[in-house]
Protein backbone atom coordinates (compact mmCIF):
# COMPACT_ATOMS: atom_id res chain seq x y z
CA UNK A 1 0.00 0.00 0.00
CA UNK A 2 3.06 2.23 1.10
CA UNK A 3 4.12 1.51 -2.13
CA UNK A 4 1.65 2.53 -4.57
CA UNK A 5 1.44 5.44 -2.57
CA UNK A 6 4.83 6.38 -3.37
CA UNK A 7 4.72 5.84 -6.95
CA UNK A 8 1.49 7.71 -7.32
CA UNK A 9 3.54 10.79 -5.77
CA UNK A 10 6.47 10.16 -8.11
CA UNK A 11 4.38 10.29 -11.15
CA UNK A 12 2.35 13.21 -10.40
CA UNK A 13 5.96 14.87 -9.43
CA UNK A 14 6.68 14.20 -12.76
CA UNK A 15 3.91 15.23 -14.30
CA UNK A 16 3.97 18.49 -13.05
CA UNK A 17 7.89 19.27 -13.19
CA UNK A 18 7.34 18.11 -17.20
CA UNK A 19 4.57 20.98 -16.96
CA UNK A 20 7.92 23.09 -16.42
CA UNK A 21 9.46 21.65 -19.53
CA UNK A 22 6.47 22.29 -21.35
CA UNK A 23 5.73 25.76 -20.22
CA UNK A 24 9.53 26.58 -21.01
CA UNK A 25 9.10 25.35 -24.58
CA UNK A 26 6.08 27.23 -25.00
CA UNK A 27 7.32 30.71 -24.05
CA UNK A 28 10.43 29.82 -26.26
CA UNK A 29 7.81 29.44 -29.09
CA UNK A 30 5.66 32.30 -28.70
CA UNK A 31 8.35 34.61 -27.94
CA UNK A 32 9.72 33.86 -31.92
CA UNK A 33 5.80 34.03 -32.95
CA UNK A 34 5.86 30.85 -34.19
CA UNK A 35 2.11 29.06 -33.96
CA UNK A 36 1.85 25.12 -33.32
CA UNK A 37 0.58 25.12 -36.86
CA UNK A 38 4.46 26.31 -38.13
CA UNK A 39 6.07 23.96 -35.69
CA UNK A 40 4.56 21.31 -37.21
CA UNK A 41 5.93 22.75 -40.85
CA UNK A 42 9.24 22.89 -39.32
CA UNK A 43 9.65 19.70 -37.34
CA UNK A 44 6.97 17.60 -38.77
CA UNK A 45 5.54 16.38 -35.89
CA UNK A 46 1.80 16.14 -35.29
CA UNK A 47 0.07 19.01 -33.93
CA UNK A 48 -1.50 16.62 -31.15
CA UNK A 49 2.01 15.76 -29.92
CA UNK A 50 3.40 19.12 -29.66
CA UNK A 51 0.35 20.12 -27.70
CA UNK A 52 1.06 16.78 -25.38
CA UNK A 53 4.86 18.39 -25.09
CA UNK A 54 3.83 21.29 -24.24
CA UNK A 55 0.85 20.03 -21.30
CA UNK A 56 3.12 17.80 -19.88
CA UNK A 57 1.31 14.81 -21.46
CA UNK A 58 4.03 12.53 -22.50
CA UNK A 59 1.76 9.19 -22.17
CA UNK A 60 0.31 10.12 -25.40
CA UNK A 61 3.48 9.55 -27.52
CA UNK A 62 3.78 6.28 -29.06
CA UNK A 63 6.70 5.45 -26.41
CA UNK A 64 9.41 6.53 -24.01
CA UNK A 65 11.84 6.83 -26.99
CA UNK A 66 9.32 9.27 -29.89
CA UNK A 67 8.56 11.37 -26.69
CA UNK A 68 11.98 11.84 -25.99
CA UNK A 69 12.82 12.61 -29.64
CA UNK A 70 9.97 14.93 -30.22
CA UNK A 71 11.18 17.18 -27.30
CA UNK A 72 14.65 17.74 -28.67
CA UNK A 73 13.15 18.98 -31.91
CA UNK A 74 10.77 20.72 -30.40
CA UNK A 75 13.70 22.48 -28.52
CA UNK A 76 16.19 22.51 -31.54
CA UNK A 77 13.06 24.20 -33.32
CA UNK A 78 13.01 27.27 -31.43
CA UNK A 79 16.64 27.63 -30.91
CA UNK A 80 16.64 26.10 -27.60
CA UNK A 81 19.84 23.67 -26.45
CA UNK A 82 17.85 20.06 -25.94
CA UNK A 83 21.16 18.40 -23.54
CA UNK A 84 20.23 21.27 -20.99
CA UNK A 85 16.98 20.93 -21.24
CA UNK A 86 17.42 17.09 -20.35
CA UNK A 87 19.99 18.10 -17.89
CA UNK A 88 17.80 20.29 -15.94
CA UNK A 89 14.91 17.74 -16.56
CA UNK A 90 16.87 14.45 -16.02
CA UNK A 91 14.00 13.23 -12.98
CA UNK A 92 11.62 13.59 -15.41
CA UNK A 93 11.88 13.03 -18.53
CA UNK A 94 12.07 9.45 -19.79
CA UNK A 95 15.70 8.07 -20.23
CA UNK A 96 15.08 4.72 -21.05
CA UNK A 97 14.09 3.82 -24.74
CA UNK A 98 15.85 0.86 -25.76
CA UNK A 99 12.46 -0.62 -25.04
CA UNK A 100 11.05 1.03 -27.43
CA UNK A 101 13.00 0.06 -30.07
CA UNK A 102 11.66 -2.72 -32.07
CA UNK A 103 13.01 -6.11 -30.92
CA UNK A 104 13.79 -7.21 -34.93
CA UNK A 105 15.55 -4.51 -35.05
CA UNK A 106 18.30 -4.79 -32.31
CA UNK A 107 18.69 -8.37 -33.68
CA UNK A 108 21.16 -8.17 -36.25
CA UNK A 109 22.30 -11.54 -38.08
CA UNK A 110 26.32 -10.92 -38.23
CA UNK A 111 26.94 -14.05 -40.03
CA UNK A 112 25.69 -15.87 -43.17
CA UNK A 113 26.65 -18.82 -45.20
CA UNK A 114 27.97 -18.29 -48.67
CA UNK A 115 26.24 -20.50 -51.28
CA UNK A 116 28.98 -22.96 -52.78
CA UNK A 117 28.87 -21.47 -56.08
CA UNK A 118 30.30 -18.46 -54.20
CA UNK A 119 33.08 -20.15 -52.21
CA UNK A 120 33.85 -22.02 -55.31
CA UNK A 121 34.05 -18.52 -57.23
CA UNK A 122 36.28 -17.14 -54.64
CA UNK A 123 38.70 -20.18 -54.31
CA UNK A 124 39.56 -19.78 -57.79
CA UNK A 125 39.93 -16.20 -57.78
CA UNK A 126 43.37 -16.45 -57.19
CA UNK A 127 44.22 -18.40 -60.52
CA UNK A 128 42.48 -16.14 -62.49
CA UNK A 129 44.02 -12.90 -60.75
CA UNK A 130 47.40 -15.32 -61.48
CA UNK A 131 46.42 -16.10 -65.50
CA UNK A 132 45.65 -12.20 -65.66
CA UNK A 133 48.68 -10.50 -64.56
CA UNK A 134 50.88 -13.73 -66.73
CA UNK A 135 48.23 -11.93 -69.83
CA UNK A 136 49.50 -8.14 -68.93
CA UNK A 137 52.94 -8.87 -68.76
CA UNK A 138 52.91 -10.98 -72.20
CA UNK A 139 50.85 -7.85 -73.74
CA UNK A 140 53.45 -5.58 -72.22
CA UNK A 141 56.29 -7.40 -73.84
CA UNK A 142 54.90 -7.48 -77.21
CA UNK A 143 54.44 -3.85 -77.16
CA UNK A 144 57.81 -2.78 -76.13
CA UNK A 145 59.31 -4.77 -78.84
CA UNK A 146 57.42 -3.30 -81.71
CA UNK A 147 58.62 -0.04 -80.48
CA UNK A 148 61.84 -0.80 -80.01
CA UNK A 149 61.65 -1.80 -83.98
CA UNK A 150 60.10 1.33 -84.87
CA UNK A 151 62.84 3.31 -83.26
CA UNK A 152 65.53 1.16 -84.52
CA UNK A 153 64.23 1.61 -88.41
CA UNK A 154 63.77 5.38 -87.73
CA UNK A 155 67.15 5.51 -86.65
CA UNK A 156 68.57 3.47 -90.27
CA UNK A 157 66.43 5.98 -91.92
CA UNK A 158 68.24 9.44 -90.33
CA UNK A 159 71.74 7.81 -91.09
CA UNK A 160 70.86 7.22 -94.94
CA UNK A 161 69.46 10.57 -95.82
CA UNK A 162 72.15 12.50 -97.79
CA UNK A 163 73.61 15.98 -97.15
CA UNK A 164 72.22 19.24 -98.96
CA UNK A 165 75.51 20.65 -101.51
CA UNK A 166 76.84 24.06 -100.36
CA UNK A 167 76.09 25.22 -103.90
CA UNK A 168 72.39 24.48 -103.32
CA UNK A 169 71.78 26.49 -100.28
CA UNK A 170 73.85 29.18 -102.89
CA UNK A 171 71.41 28.82 -104.75
CA UNK A 172 68.54 29.22 -102.51
CA UNK A 173 69.84 32.28 -100.45
CA UNK A 174 70.04 33.97 -104.26
CA UNK A 175 66.44 33.37 -105.45
CA UNK A 176 65.19 34.83 -102.02
CA UNK A 177 67.30 37.92 -102.40
CA UNK A 178 65.80 38.54 -105.72
CA UNK A 179 62.40 38.49 -104.37
CA UNK A 180 62.82 40.87 -101.63
CA UNK A 181 64.07 43.14 -104.34
CA UNK A 182 60.94 42.62 -106.69
CA UNK A 183 58.71 43.43 -103.48
CA UNK A 184 60.83 46.50 -102.17
CA UNK A 185 60.22 48.06 -105.95
CA UNK A 186 56.47 47.08 -106.21
CA UNK A 187 55.35 48.84 -102.59
CA UNK A 188 53.70 52.32 -103.62
CA UNK A 189 52.36 54.84 -100.70
CA UNK A 190 49.15 53.76 -99.24
CA UNK A 191 46.16 55.89 -97.69
CA UNK A 192 46.03 55.50 -93.95
CA UNK A 193 43.15 53.51 -92.97
CA UNK A 194 40.22 54.33 -91.23
CA UNK A 195 40.34 53.85 -87.35
CA UNK A 196 37.91 51.32 -87.12
CA UNK A 197 37.49 52.08 -83.12
CA UNK A 198 37.10 55.55 -83.28
CA UNK A 199 33.80 55.11 -86.24
CA UNK A 200 32.36 52.65 -83.83
CA UNK A 201 29.43 53.82 -81.78
CA UNK A 202 30.57 54.27 -77.78
CA UNK A 203 28.59 51.71 -75.77
CA UNK A 204 25.37 52.04 -73.39
CA UNK A 205 26.59 51.88 -69.69
CA UNK A 206 25.07 49.01 -68.36
CA UNK A 207 22.73 49.24 -65.41
CA UNK A 208 24.29 48.21 -61.89
CA UNK A 209 22.29 45.87 -59.85
CA UNK A 210 20.87 47.58 -56.11
CA UNK A 211 19.57 45.96 -53.37
CA UNK A 212 18.47 48.47 -51.16
CA UNK A 213 17.13 47.96 -47.52
CA UNK A 214 13.59 50.51 -47.25
CA UNK A 215 12.46 49.43 -43.93
CA UNK A 216 11.16 46.84 -40.89
CA UNK A 217 8.53 46.93 -38.91
CA UNK A 218 8.11 44.11 -36.59
CA UNK A 219 9.07 40.80 -38.20
CA UNK A 220 8.85 42.45 -41.78
CA UNK A 221 11.64 44.10 -43.23
CA UNK A 222 11.24 45.27 -47.01
CA UNK A 223 13.84 45.55 -49.82
CA UNK A 224 13.65 46.97 -52.87
CA UNK A 225 15.42 45.61 -56.34
CA UNK A 226 16.52 48.07 -59.18
CA UNK A 227 19.01 47.97 -62.22
CA UNK A 228 18.19 44.66 -63.09
CA UNK A 229 16.47 42.92 -65.98
CA UNK A 230 16.19 39.78 -64.16
CA UNK A 231 14.69 38.56 -60.50
CA UNK A 232 16.48 35.02 -59.30
CA UNK A 233 16.17 33.94 -55.80
CA UNK A 234 18.14 31.70 -54.49
CA UNK A 235 16.85 30.08 -50.75
CA UNK A 236 20.85 28.17 -49.19
CA UNK A 237 20.14 26.34 -45.84
CA UNK A 238 22.95 26.22 -43.84
CA UNK A 239 21.02 24.34 -41.20
CA UNK A 240 17.10 22.76 -41.29
CA UNK A 241 14.85 25.72 -42.03
CA UNK A 242 10.97 26.20 -43.27
CA UNK A 243 10.55 28.88 -46.04
CA UNK A 244 7.27 29.71 -47.58
CA UNK A 245 7.01 31.99 -50.56
CA UNK A 246 4.43 34.42 -51.72
CA UNK A 247 3.99 37.14 -54.14
CA UNK A 248 2.23 40.66 -53.77
CA UNK A 249 -1.28 39.37 -54.94
CA UNK A 250 -0.85 36.30 -51.94
CA UNK A 251 -0.52 33.71 -54.27
CA UNK A 252 1.91 30.83 -52.81
CA UNK A 253 4.75 29.25 -54.42
CA UNK A 254 6.53 27.48 -52.12
CA UNK A 255 5.85 26.53 -48.93
CA UNK A 256 7.93 23.52 -46.83
CA UNK A 257 10.76 22.42 -44.68
CA UNK A 258 14.54 22.59 -46.72
CA UNK A 259 16.66 20.34 -45.08
CA UNK A 260 20.68 21.54 -44.28
CA UNK A 261 23.03 21.93 -47.02
CA UNK A 262 19.93 22.19 -49.88
CA UNK A 263 19.58 24.75 -52.14
CA UNK A 264 15.82 26.24 -53.44
CA UNK A 265 15.99 28.47 -56.55
CA UNK A 266 13.26 29.99 -58.39
CA UNK A 267 12.83 33.08 -61.24
CA UNK A 268 10.54 35.97 -60.84
CA UNK A 269 11.40 38.09 -63.21
CA UNK A 270 7.82 38.40 -63.91
CA UNK A 271 6.90 39.55 -60.49
CA UNK A 272 6.70 42.81 -59.20
CA UNK A 273 7.02 41.79 -55.23
CA UNK A 274 7.46 38.73 -53.69
CA UNK A 275 7.80 37.68 -49.89
CA UNK A 276 9.66 35.39 -48.15
CA UNK A 277 9.08 33.66 -44.88
CA UNK A 278 11.97 32.42 -42.67
CA UNK A 279 11.63 30.14 -40.15
CA UNK A 280 15.54 30.05 -38.99
CA UNK A 281 17.12 33.04 -40.05
CA UNK A 282 20.58 32.25 -38.71
CA UNK A 283 20.04 28.97 -40.59
CA UNK A 284 18.92 30.78 -44.29
CA UNK A 285 20.65 32.42 -46.58
CA UNK A 286 18.57 34.51 -49.47
CA UNK A 287 20.47 35.07 -52.68
CA UNK A 288 19.23 37.75 -55.24
CA UNK A 289 20.68 37.20 -58.72
CA UNK A 290 23.64 35.51 -56.79
CA UNK A 291 24.36 38.88 -54.44
CA UNK A 292 23.87 37.40 -50.70
CA UNK A 293 21.43 39.49 -48.87
CA UNK A 294 21.74 41.04 -45.68
CA UNK A 295 19.42 40.49 -42.75
CA UNK A 296 19.16 43.65 -40.40
CA UNK A 297 18.07 41.99 -37.79
CA UNK A 298 19.30 38.08 -37.89
CA UNK A 299 18.21 37.18 -34.01
CA UNK A 300 14.80 37.58 -34.61
CA UNK A 301 13.19 34.46 -36.10
CA UNK A 302 10.70 33.93 -37.76
CA UNK A 303 10.70 36.90 -40.28
CA UNK A 304 9.03 38.27 -43.67
CA UNK A 305 11.26 39.42 -45.89
CA UNK A 306 9.74 41.46 -48.78
CA UNK A 307 11.62 42.51 -52.26
CA UNK A 308 9.68 44.85 -54.20
CA UNK A 309 11.15 44.38 -58.24
CA UNK A 310 11.45 48.02 -60.19
CA UNK A 311 11.90 46.40 -63.47
CA UNK A 312 13.93 48.07 -65.81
Amino acid sequence: MILQVFQALTFNYGVLRLSELGNRLKQAREERNISLDDLQAITKIQKRYLLGIEEGNYSMMPGKFYARAFIKQYAEAVNLNADDLFEEFKNEVPTTYKEDVPEQLSRVKTQRELPKTASKFVELLPKFGLILLILIIAVGFWIWRQNAAVNDQENENETNITEVNDSEFEKIDNVASEDETETETEITDEEPVADDEESAPPEEEKPVQTLTFKEVNGSNTVYELSGTDKFELEVIAKDRTWVGIKNGKGKTFFGEEIPKGETQANDFSAESEITVRVGNVPGTDLKINGELLKYEDTKKTPQNITIIYMKE
